[in-house]
């Protein structure tokens, strides 16, 4: 009976080895073949070299556009308006007279002054005979060249004319009425009408300390408007000024913007990117980038031996579908998967496909 037994124990077991190795699926058959182990997973993706490449030096900043000049016109002393030639929008000429105030202190002046005139001409002759001393034709003299100031102060404060050819964009008196030199405009300083000139712009932006070695004069800039969002507008650097801000640590620069087309007005938002020279950096396909879910980081995937490296990375400028990457990892040359990548997990085994 015992031997009974062993030979139906001897028949059992194969037959149990066998149904086993019959219920095992195609696909996990395939993967301990192709690898060795069931757990790992072997996806097919392409890969392409991460290189340097030069790319603009950039720093984008946000402004207020200004007038390239801007002029608040009136009397250094109180008096009544005699006239106003201009109003707002009106364009003006350089030396073309805007305001005109009462002049009858102007006029006794020059009466005083013609006065004074004749009577040092007069004393050319006396002084020649003898008739008077030098001591009292030189102060003479004077008298007339300090009543000469005076009225040339008063013909600039009776007559105000434009500095420079521009626009008006303000005017806060009617004529006949009195002035008052005291603040009336929204940068408060006094003036009867303000004066601008907008054919050419300016903004004022801080950059880093950083960055004061490469700024230069003459660093090319473009700016971007919401009014006109799919135009761009150059500009270029003026002025640096000399000193850094000890709170900030940034350093003041001017920028002036052509504006023959007056498009741009005083007062608009702009958006600056100053173009700070060429640098090099590590530029890939925008889709190469990945975002872990329910975070901000991103990251690639490397081909490493065979095997799905994740690296996570930081991203710098952006060129329409090309983005600066940024990483400790990363130093040039490494082979990055820029398809097959969204289905990847970190450690995956790869199959490289070239075609």
């Amino acid at each position: 009976m015992n031997r009974n037994r062993n030979l139906i124990l001897a028949l059992i077991i194969p037959a149990g080895i066998l149904f086993s190795g019959c219920n095992q699926s195609p696909d996990t058959k395939s993967r301990e073949e192709g690898t060795g182990t069931s757990s790992e997973r072997i996806q097919p993706v392409r890969v392409m070299k991460i290189d340097y490449a030069e790319i603009a030096r950039a720093e984008e900043l946000t402004a207020t556009i200004l007038p390239f000049e801007e002029t608040h016109l009136a009397p250094a002393l109180q008096g009544r308006i005699r006239s106003i030639t201009v109003d707002v929008n009106d364009r003006v000429r350089e030396g073309e007279v805007l305001v005109e105030m009462d002049r009858t202190q102007y006029n006794q002046t020059k009466v005083q002054y013609q006065t004074l005139k004749k009577d040092l001409a007069r004393m050319d002759t006396l002084l020649q005979y003898g008739s008077i001393t030098q001591q009292v034709y030189d102060q003479q003299q004077s008298a007339v060249e300090m009543q000469e100031v005076v009225l040339n102060n008063l013909e600039e404060n009776t007559r105000l004319k434009a500095p420079y050819s521009g626009i008006i964009t303000g005017r806060y008196y009617n004529e006949g009425e009195l002035f008052s030199p005291t603040p009336n405009t929204p940068s408060g300083k006094p003036a009867i009408i303000t004066l601008m000139k907008i054919d050419r712009l300016k903004v004022y932006v801080s950059l880093p300390e950083e960055y004061l070695p490469q700024v230069k004069r003459g660093l090319p800039a473009i700016l971007n408007t919401d009014v006109y969002p799919e135009k761009d507008f150059p500009g270029s650097l003026f002025r640096i000024y000399p000193t850094i801000d000890a709170t900030t640590k940034t350093f003041r620069v001017e920028l002036h913007i052509p504006n023959g087309e007056e498009l741009l007005r005083p007062g608009m938002f702009a958006r600056i990117h100053l173009i700070l020279g060429k640098r090099k950096a590590l530029v890939v396909p925008a889709i190469t980038v990945l975002q872990q879910p329910g975070t901000n980081d991103k990251y690639i995937f490397i081909n490493n031996d065979g095997v799905a490296q994740r690296v996570f990375v930081r991203i710098g400028e952006r060129f329409d579908e090309q983005l600066e990457i940024i990483s400790g990892q990363l130093k040039g040359g490494e082979e990055l998967i820029f398809a097959g990548q969204n289905r990847l997990e970190d450690r995956d085994s790869l199959r490289i496909v070239t075609q």
